[in-house]
């Protein structure tokens, strides 16, 4: 039944791609008259006039007038352009009109998407965010969760700078430890919407934020839901629009390292500190000419193409929208780079009481990148008197002589020039993603709505290791080449019934259905080492290798979730308002017992502007509202509930002694795993000023997550050696506040808007289970998560200082007068005994800072006077702190370069904040100074970033009208131009290293800057 349901999906998914209805129209009348603003009396270019019901049209030229063949002179004209009030002008016999027209200030009539249903903006009790595409598209980005960055509140965007990868994005903090992703939903498909999506496909994206407003969702909408709509044909002539965008990519600064003279001084030094007699390197055979730097050989200038173009138009019972992109990214790291092609098909028929049509996208995305390393944790520490690559170097392992550590000039950093010559990964996802939809308008305000989604990715990896070395004191590995092939699938299949009807002052829209969706994802890999090669060219298939065979098949994805869903929206004189939402689901990943659960919400608003006795000239519109429900989340694998069998034991028995197979259960499971379960509570008000020319909206939330997975510690005797079963323990809650806020001025030929929001969370670990006696955290490496405390608080050793003096060293004593560092020389680190024990170790670690900022804000101004317009965006993200791990590295001294304005502590030199150098091996103060678990790495990660400046020129020339050619546009934009902070990394945008280790910077991949000229025109 399954494979029949899936079958059906696909069918009607390719045969609705393809309908399309031509429109044939006739002229009869002749209808001439001029637009003009009705704010300056200026005439109005550019502007669409459309006769209604036809496809028939035109636009205005730079004198605001126009004329057009109509049916007849009772036509009626539909007047539109962005950001305006749309008209509709019956002619009335009339030959010739004069049309103002006036800027749409308010908003509160747009149409919102909330899951299977839509509402007016005005009319929305839960916490919705909604992000104009205006803004997104501004900046330079291969997937959405990037473009969001700033745009609006509660939601935290962090950025990895590599091409094709995705942003991480988190919607009002995080409920789990393990998982914190949003769901997104495209075109009413539930589908990732990683960079493989064209972010110039989308018309409009909506963040739905508390529980009222996700509950829909249930079991999978704890972490928030995106709501992605694309584009669609509208009534009209066909319309091409192109775009194109070309821009510079560049690194920040890196690290300033020393050069080769002074690394070898230094070097030299740190050798004499600790009498030992320095490496040859820096001294008897130092050569002047090797003076590699790292990070210039690593990097290069990269760049990024975005080319679009779409098709679209239609009729009055008709639309269709086709379009086609390709996204390139040549990245800053030498052998990365990503590039995607798609092609997006939308259209929607009309035929008496039914509707039918699809979104349907294909595209191809391949990402190449070496596999392995970072080199930006890499080439701070590379020494200058290595070279790139070397006869001397030349050894039956490493062929082509790459230049690494030896034991004449000792590291242990990767030489990334020879990562990336010797290793190569290929990533290639060839995906489609759509849904097909029939709506039927069974009776008056009812409809019916059969929607099939499905998403489908045939996924091809591509390892090969060649001949080489690229790091001191290398394992030997043979050459090999390993192709991983995956087929990834999800269909879904909905039914759901709309109902919508006014009475009097009553307004009534309601949702009730049924959604199921499969996913499965087979992976089938293959491999072979030893190489074969040919004047230098090695063959890349596994048939042309002659080693040892690899091979491997699994499935490691395979569930199934049901759900029953309703909503319920009332409306009395759009005054009062209520909201009532459930969702009952089953979810095969769990068992029997707990594989289904209700999700429920319900919401009120009180819209006091339009009471009676509510009379103010100031306040155009007041909304109070207030919600509470409860909502899902599954961070289980497809069957965590179920033990594993290991059939590989033997056992003798028998008179004959013969072996046989058995099998045992190594990993113990826990059958009663269930949800993560999110409670949340939101209260917020919606206000406009001055005809809402200023428009404010806040809100205050409260979530607590339960039944949160944590592993339990489970003892070795009872027979558990694959890891800690996974058990619903753990609680987390969240709480903050919201803010938005914008303000527009347009009465002047000068028009400008600014808008800003602010957001604040603050997490606390509410319950960890039951992890033994007195233990009330969870540790991960330096982080410690303990109850009353936030996720992944810094837990290290406190310092205070260097010790200056031996009389220092030997006067820092516990109560009983024990020397705490005794090991300790002048120039070391001091640490802080927090026990009081009289030494330094573990028990001396305490919470020191909160990878979790205290406030996110966001900032955007837009400026347009004649045909010039311009905006700037900004971001700011303060009150967290973040962990410098690259720093920890070059500022421990040991087998690195240095800092170029490294300053050690001498007797000659106590005025510093660097420790004593020295060679740490056999010194107990040396290997001390360089403790991860130090606060010495730990620092200040708030800034202010100039996110974006763009301004742009639009045409509206009589040649361009000529041509049919309007809305032209040329920009020209810099993105990342400025960044405030006091971090000495190289990006204070830290992704981090899970949601435990969130602030770790491990030589995380910057934003770059990029300074981009583009045009777009329509034709």
């Amino acid at each position: 039944m399954k494979k029949k349901l899936q079958k059906s999906a696909l069918w009607l998914l390719l045969l609705l791609s393809c309908n399309y209805l031509p429109v044939i129209a006739q002229s009869s009348h002749l209808v001439q008259g001029t637009i003009i603003d009705k704010t300056t009396g200026e005439p109005f270019p550019g502007v669409t006039i459309i006769e209604k019901g036809t496809s028939k049209g035109t636009v205005t030229d730079m004198d605001g007038k126009f004329q057009l063949d109509v049916s007849s002179n009772q036509s009626t004209l539909v007047i539109s352009f962005i950001g305006f009030l749309q008209q509709e002008i019956p002619l009335v016999g009339r030959s010739t009109i004069e049309v103002e027209l006036d800027e749409d200030i308010s908003d509160l009539n747009e149409v919102v998407v909330i899951g299977y249903q839509t509402v007016k903006k005005k009319d929305l009790t839960g916490a919705t965010a909604v992000v104009g595409t205006d803004k997104t598209n501004r900046v330079t980005a291969a997937s959405l969760g990037e473009s969001l960055q700033g745009l609006a509140p509660g939601v935290s965007i962090r950025n990895g700078g590599a091409p094709g990868q995705g942003a991480q994005v988190e919607i009002r903090g995080v409920a789990s430890f393990i998982n914190s992703n949003p769901l997104y939903v495209i075109d009413g498909m539930i589908a990732d919407a990683n960079p493989t999506m064209n972010t110039n496909d989308i018309e409009s994206i909506q963040i739905l934020k508390d529980a009222s407003a996700a509950a829909i969702y249930g079991s999978r909408a704890a972490n928030g839901v995106i709501i992605i709509t694309t584009k669609q044909g509208a009534e009209g002539t066909p319309k091409v629009s192109v775009s194109a965008k070309f821009g510079i990519q560049q690194l920040p600064p890196g690290y300033n390292m020393m050069n080769n003279v002074q690394f070898a001084e230094m070097q030299r030094t740190q050798f004499n500190n600790s009498g030992l007699t320095p490496p040859a390197s820096v001294g008897v055979n130092f050569d002047p000419a090797i003076n590699t730097n790292w990070y210039d050989e690593g990097t290069r200038l990269g760049n990024a193409q975005d080319y679009n173009v779409t098709l679209s138009g239609g009729s009055k019972n008709s639309s269709y929208l086709i379009s086609g992109s390709y996204f390139e990214n040549k990245g800053v790291l030498i052998g990365n780079d990503f590039k995607r092609a798609a092609l997006r098909i939308n259209t929607k028929n009309t035929k008496g009481r039914v509707t039918f049509g699809e979104n349907l996208v294909f595209t191809n995305s391949i990402t190449n990148s070496p596999g392995t390393g970072n080199p930006f944790y890499d080439m701070p520490q590379h020494l200058p008197v290595i070279p790139v690559q070397d006869s001397r170097f030349i050894t039956g392992a490493n062929p082509d002589g790459w230049g690494k550590g030896t034991t004449d000039a000792v590291t242990y950093a990767w030489n990334p020039v020879a990562v990336n010559a010797i290793n190569s990964y290929r990533s290639n996802f060839a995906k489609v993603v759509g849904n097909a939809f029939l709506d039927v308008d069974i009776l008056d305000g009812l409809v019916y709505r059969f929607n099939a989604g499905a998403e489908l990715s045939f996924d091809h990896n591509k390892r090969m290791r060649r001949a080489g070395e690229w790091h001191f004191n290398q394992p030997a590995a043979p050459t090999n080449i390993i192709e991983d092939r995956s087929l990834f699938s999800s269909f879904l299949l909905e039914h759901t019934l709309n109902y919508t009807k006014t009475f009097g002052k009553h307004n009534l829209s309601a949702v009730v259905g049924h959604s199921q969706q499969h996913t499965k994802r087979d992976v089938l890999s293959a491999g072979r080492t030893d190489l074969q090669s040919f004047d230098g060219r090695y063959l890349n298939t596994v048939s042309s290798a002659t080693g040892d065979p690899i091979a491997d098949g699994f499935i490691p994805v395979n569930y199934t979730i049901s759900g029953f869903l309703g909503r319920a929206n009332y409306t009395y004189d759009e005054r009062y308002l209520l909201t009532v939402t459930g969702r009952y689901d089953s979810d095969s990943r769990f068992g029997a017992d707990n594989r289904s659960r209700f999700f429920p919400s319900v919401a009120g608003g009180w819209r006091i502007s339009e009471e009676a006795f509510f009379n103010s000239s100031l306040v155009s519109d007041l909304k109070f509202r207030a919600s509470y429900g409860e909502l899902g989340i599954v961070t289980v694998g497809s069957w965590d509930y179920i033990g594993f069998l290991n059939s590989n034991p033997r056992a003798i028995f028998g008179p004959d002694e013969q072996a046989y197979v058995g099998a045992t259960q190594a990993r113990l499971a826990n059958p009663n795993l269930g949800w993560e379960r999110r409670s949340s509570h939101n209260i917020g008000f919606d206000a406009g000023f001055f005809d809402d020319k200023l428009t404010i909206s806040a809100e205050y939330y409260n979530s607590l997550s339960e039944d949160v997975l944590v592993n339990l510690p489970i003892a070795w005797y009872l027979g558990n050696l694959g890891g800690e079963p996974a058990v619903n323990a753990a609680s987390i809650r969240n709480r903050g506040i919201e803010l938005a806020a914008t303000y527009r001025s347009i009465k002047n030929a000068f028009k400008w808007d600014v808008s800003a929001n602010m957001t604040t969370i603050r997490n606390r670990v509410m319950d960890v289970g039951n992890l033994g006696e007195g233990i009330d955290y969870i540790q991960t490496g330096i982080t410690r998560s303990q109850i009353g405390r936030p996720l992944g608080e810094w837990y290290v050793l406190k310092t205070d200082g260097l010790f200056q003096s031996q009389e220092e060293i030997n006067n820092y004593t516990n109560a009983d007068g024990q020397i705490i560092q005794p090991f300790a020389r002048p120039g070391d680190v001091k640490f802080l005994d927090i026990n009081g024990d009289g030494e330094i170790n573990q028990e001396d670690r305490t919470f020191v800072g909160s990878p979790w900022p205290t406030l996110q804000t966001g900032a955007q101004f837009n400026a347009s006077y004649k045909n010039f317009s311009f905006n700037m965006q900004w971001i700011g993200v303060f009150g967290h702190t973040l962990m410098n791990g690259v720093r920890r590295e070059i500022d421990s001294y040991q087998n690195t370069n240095f800092r170029a304005d490294i300053s050690p502590w001498s007797p000659n030199n106590t005025n510093t904040t660097d420790p004593r150098i020295g060679v740490s091996v056999g010194d107990p103060g040396l290997i001390d100074n360089a403790r991860l678990e130090s606060d010495r790495w730990l620092e200040d990660g708030s800034y202010i970033r100039l996110r974006n400046l763009e301004v742009a020129y639009n045409f509206n020339s009589a040649i361009l009208q000529r041509w049919n050619v309007s809305n032209s546009r040329v920009f020209v934009s810099g993105q990342n131009l400025l960044t405030f902070t006091k971090y000495s990394g190289l990006d204070p945008d830290v992704t981090g290293n899970g949601i435990l280790q969130r602030g770790f910077d491990n030589g995380n991949w910057p934003a770059s800057r990029i300074y981009s000229v583009g045009l777009q025109f329509e034709f």
